[in-house]
């Protein structure tokens, strides 16, 4: 993009790195000549799909993985904004005639930090004071700072630029080196941040896992930590932009889909608080209320009491062209209807006593602290419910453009519009709760002392880490106080209060179908828009697909109905086992996307889990079998040797990675 007229200085009335708050997703592909390349790029429109670095959307399997089946990361792109004097707004870039230095520094504090045992900003007595992580590990030449990773800060300019100076490898943990990633630019001169390869690691072999957050001896390679850049124009002149930050994190297993609330949700509520954005008076169905049964009916596809409660065939499934009309009804005969769906939603304004059979059925925060409490499971946000309310009374704009809408081309947009997006659409694609602790970020995320004004982080004037010693035990009090450890960020601030290594909260963090398994269905779930509980596999997908509905209606919904657990490959005997597994193939899982043409029964989002590792189900001849039994000719023309040649059997019979006997489980 070649700009219109050069810019000068004077100008310029403010220049911003946008997004403010870019979101890098760890993976362990390492294939540059990949037909596809071996990293993706973050969303930048709201709700929009990552994109490939040649710019068209990410969406299928082979858009995550390579060919060996490696999952690709996801970088943060960030580029620099001038809002000029005369009300314009402009992109800068290296095409401009001006020279942007970007400047990076980022941390992995988490081993040094405190444990998470629950989110620190929870009223009545929930919050408790939390020790030192690693506390006892023995004390050596440096201190606790050898369990903090806090590599070199790293510069760079100019287009198209990559290489080994611009690694993030000189930080160690325990005198290990441990690499956090690396620069690269653009085409145009824009910031590429691509984050660490998902390794953790204990400080001495045979040193195991044992719970989900406090893992003694153990690190990983996420970070975060402030983005920088000085801008030089023709004349000389140099201004330093504001600076954004940059959050490392696990990967993305459902890519599309959506927690029923964004991490833009919980902060827009925190701005709403300080009086920074207006409390919305107007409700838009397109915007405020189709979203969040969409969200709820996204589900369907990573846990199956969510299928059963929100999926296809249900009143109050989002995708459904019946059911969207009559939530998009808003006559007076309809407000019965509204109200009584209005009361399945649990209200964030109450902080009475627990309300089980409400929804949604989405774990909370204060899950594991308490069994009677409002916050023991997921309430939609206070914003979102009043919208629900106007909606429930029927004073709602009916805005429905006919079908599901979709995300703007970003390079459509114009300059203030783009903003916008940045500014919102790396927290859109990330869970804005359960935080106990998190997938992505925490509970400290809302915390209105981390943020200088809407979307932009309050980032202290310092390259160096953020302080790690606020007293041998940590207190509720001081931790959410004035001057405490987030009042500001710095580099590791953000994610320090994280499971480490995020493997072991990843795989601990599940559905009622572990927890509770006695219980009626699976839900509810904790973060199963980014780590599914139950899915639909490919297999039973292909079956399903194989089939003509119009003979084998029943037997093709067997198949689509059917779910399977996620962590079915990594799962052992016992818990500590799948802590361990989930470390070292946490990148042979699975991931829940799209598949390109379904067939005319089935959902036309239909999102399918793929690319787990071919080791891991061994040859299960029993496709075969189920083949052979659908593929019977009508009688009685039926062959024995149409189904011999189904039930060949393969040349080499590939066991499955792990197996299990009688009474070992």
């Amino acid at each position: 993009m070649v700009a219109q007229h050069s810019i000068a200085p004077s100008e310029i009335l403010t220049l911003g790195i946008y997004p403010p708050l870019g979101i890098a997703r760890v993976g362990n592909a390492e294939d540059p000549n990949s037909p596809s390349g071996d990293y993706i790029i973050g969303p930048e429109v709201i709700g929009g799909s990552p994109t490939l670095p040649d710019g068209t959307s990410a969406r299928y399997l082979s858009d995550f993985r390579t060919a060996d089946g490696r999952i690709k990361r996801q970088a943060a792109r960030f580029r620099v904004y001038a809002r000029l004097k005369n009300g314009s707004v402009h992109e800068l870039t290296a095409n401009d005639g001006v020279r942007i230095t970007w400047r990076v520094s980022v941390a992995n504090l988490k081993a040094g930090w405190y444990e998470f045992n629950q989110a620190m900003d929870l009223p009545g007595g929930l919050s408790q004071n939390a020790k030192r992580r690693n506390e006892s590990m023995p004390i050596l030449p440096g201190g606790r700072s050898i369990l903090d990773i806090t590599p070199t800060p790293r510069q760079i300019e100019g287009k198209n630029k990559s290489g080994h100076e611009y690694r993030f490898d000189d930080g160690t943990f325990w005198f290990k080196p441990v690499y956090l990633g690396e620069l690269r630019t653009d085409t145009e001169g824009r910031l590429i941040f691509l984050g660490g390869r998902g390794l953790s690691e204990p400080f001495r072999k045979g040193f195991n896992p044992l719970t989900f957050a406090n893992n003694v001896g153990w690190h990983d390679d996420v970070s975060d930590g402030p983005v920088r850049a000085k801008v030089t124009f023709a004349d000389g002149t140099t201004i330093e932009a504001d600076p954004g930050y940059v959050v490392v994190t696990p990967p993305n297993y459902a890519p599309g889909l959506y927690g029923l609330l964004t991490l833009d949700d919980a902060v827009r509520e925190t701005f709403q608080f300080k009086g920074w954005i207006a409390a919305p008076t107007a409700t838009s169905f397109t915007g405020d209320i189709w979203p969040i049964f969409d969200r709820l009916t996204g589900f369907q596809w990573v846990n199956h009491g969510l299928f059963i409660l929100h999926g296809i065939g249900s009143p109050l499934d989002a995708r459904s062209p019946a059911v969207i009309d009559q939530l998009r009804n808003d006559s007076k005969e309809q407000e019965p209807w509204r109200r009584a769906v209005l009361s399945l939603f649990r209200d964030p304004n109450l902080n009475g006593p627990f309300e089980e059979p409400k929804l949604p059925q989405i774990y909370g925060d204060a899950y594991g602290e308490s069994e009677t409490g409002a916050r023991t499971y997921l309430s939609v946000t206070k914003i979102q419910y009043a919208h629900l309310e106007r909606w429930a009374a029927g004073t709602f704009d009916d805005d429905w453009p006919g079908r599901p809408p979709s995300s703007p081309d970003f390079a459509t947009l114009s300059a203030d519009e783009q903003i916008v997006h940045l500014e919102r659409a790396s927290l859109y694609d990330c869970l804005g709760g359960p935080f106990h602790p998190g997938i992505e970020l925490t509970w400290t995320a809302r915390l209105a002392s981390i943020w200088k004004e809407p979307y932009r982080l309050q980032v202290l004037g310092t390259d160096a880490p953020a302080r790690q010693d606020y007293g041998e035990t940590l207190t509720p009090a001081v931790c959410v106080g004035p001057e405490g450890p987030f009042d500001g960020l710095a580099a590791g601030a953000l994610t320090r209060f994280l499971g480490v290594p995020w493997q072991t909260d990843g795989t601990s963090c599940n559905s009622a179908a572990d927890y509770e398994p006695s219980t009626f269905l699976s839900m509810p779930t904790f973060w199963g828009a980014r780590v599914p509980d139950q899915v639909l596999a490919v297999e039973n997908y292909d079956r399903a697909r194989a089939l003509d509905p119009k003979k084998y209606a029943t037997q093709a919904q067997k198949h689509f109905m059917h779910r399977v657990d996620w962590l079915r490959d990594v799962r052992g005997t016992i818990y500590y086992q799948r802590l361990v597994n989930m470390i070292n193939e946490w990148w042979q899982l699975g991931m829940i996307v799209p598949v390109p043409s379904p067939p005319g029964y089935l959902p036309a989002e239909t999102r399918v889990e793929q690319g787990r590792h071919p080791d891991q189900a061994g040859s299960d001849a029993k496709r075969q079998l189920v083949a052979a039994v659908e593929n019977l000719p009508e009688l009685p023309s039926a062959r024995a040797e149409v189904l011999a040649a189904i039930l060949k059997p393969e040349p080499v019979r590939r066991p499955p990675k792990r197996t299990y006997r009688q009474g070992e489980i």
